[in-house]
């Protein structure tokens, strides 16, 4: 009897051991498990027979709540994440964030484009590394220009901080305001023209005038054969300087008239051929491109060419290129994405100046005006394109890249 009963109380015992582990301790095991899980950020455990007015049962169904909480938490942000970098990937501004120790942690494809910098190798660089300490340095509305010489876009800085995970952080945006500054500046010089023209031309009449009256009247001077003819040779300077300065504040002013482009569709290689066989003094070689409707204003991109192909062939004639080379022009033309690149090279000396190319009145030639460049360039622009010359690469002399969007509608 006596083993019996110790039989009977063992096996009470551990009867009651089981029951306890399988109603206290793996309840808390399995607590202890999503707890874990949530910790690791994976929201889908749950604890399963979670029953009210139960102690066990209380604590399990507020953590499935806290989990499912936490999961819908997560998938908002995911979804909010997702549309910044939506909104981030469409801007035409690029945005880029530092943490604290200058290492860059958000960068757009504007910022890419801007800064030549590629997404997958910049996270997580220093400025320093990636060459963008003037950036950190830059004050919040402060101007920063990017960019070669011929086309520095300037760029207006907005700095903010936001907080990342409790982790205060820099963020920049940048706002282009080079269209704004180059229009401030054309209607500078246009209002600058005004002025000289009005007041130049109230001198050149009376001069004009005053000439001509004086060689009327040179032929009744008691004068001899060589003191005429020097008077004759002297008032005939002073007309042609006085008419060629006209010439020069008429085409200055026909630049700042320059109108709109009226956009209509043409092929671009007729255009082209067009635009060559107008250069006489040499044989302009065409090296073709893809067969392409261009919509555009035909006369302005054909007087853009035409300006472009006199300057390479000046160039290429002049009498800094090498006498054992000959005169070489060509113009070629590709699609490089949503862009026509025209190329117009030449084998002349290059470029030794470029800050002063597209300065209005800037000439390097005796008998120029400095308008041509600044005509091509406003011609570009008005197309929402651009212009730039560059020495080429491979070899002596420089090309110039004409590059107007490449428009498919009617």
């Amino acid at each position: 009897m006596q083993w019996i009963v110790v039989f009977a109380v063992i096996a009470a015992w551990w009867f009651a051991v089981t029951l306890l582990t399988e109603q206290i301790v793996r309840p808390l095991q399995t607590l202890s498990n999503v707890v874990a899980a949530l910790r690791e950020d994976d929201y889908s455990f749950r604890a399963r027979g979670g029953r009210r007015n139960d102690a066990l049962g209380d604590l399990a169904l507020e953590i499935n709540a806290l989990a499912s909480m936490l999961q819908g938490q997560r998938a908002g942000a995911l979804e909010a994440m997702a549309l910044v970098e939506r909104v981030m990937s469409s801007m035409q501004s690029p945005v880029l964030a530092f943490d604290p120790n200058g290492r860059l942690k958000l960068l757009n494809e504007a910022a890419e484009h801007a800064f030549g910098l590629k997404k997958g190798l910049a996270l997580h660089q220093g400025a320093h590394e990636l060459m963008l300490d003037y950036l950190l340095e830059t004050a919040d509305d402060g101007v920063l220009s990017l960019g070669a010489t011929q086309q520095t876009t300037r760029w207006v800085v907005k700095r903010s901080g936001f907080r990342l995970r409790g982790i205060p952080h820099t963020l920049f945006v940048l706002s282009d305001v080079s269209v704004a500054l180059r229009e401030e500046e054309r209607v500078a010089w246009e209002r600058l023209i005004r002025v000289l023209g009005h007041e130049i031309n109230n001198s050149l009449a009376p001069i004009k005038s005053i000439a001509g009256s004086l060689r009327d009247r040179l032929a009744a001077l008691p004068l001899g054969a060589t003191e005429h003819e020097d008077f004759e040779r002297g008032l005939e300077v002073i007309a042609n300087r006085a008419e060629s300065l006209n010439r020069f504040l008429q085409a200055y002013r026909q630049l700042m008239g320059l109108p709109a482009p009226a956009l209509a569709r043409f092929p671009l290689a007729g255009l082209v051929r067009q635009a060559a066989a107008l250069e006489t003094r040499l044989t302009v070689v065409d090296l073709g491109g893809p067969s392409i409707m261009v919509m555009a204003d035909a006369d302005q991109i054909q007087q853009a060419l035409i300006n472009l192909l006199r300057n390479a062939a000046e160039a290429a004639l002049g009498p800094d290129t090498r006498s054992d080379v000959e005169p070489l022009v060509d113009i070629g033309w590709e699609l490089d994405g949503a862009e026509i690149v025209l190329a117009i090279r030449d084998n002349g000396p290059g470029l030794l100046n470029e800050a002063n190319l597209f300065v209005p009145f800037y000439t390097t030639k005796p008998d120029g005006t400095g308008i041509g460049l600044v005509l091509v360039k406003q011609i570009a622009e008005g197309h929402q394109g651009s212009v730039r010359l560059k020495n080429r690469s491979d070899g002596t002399g420089c090309v110039v890249e004409f590059r107007i969007p490449y428009r498919h509608e009617a």
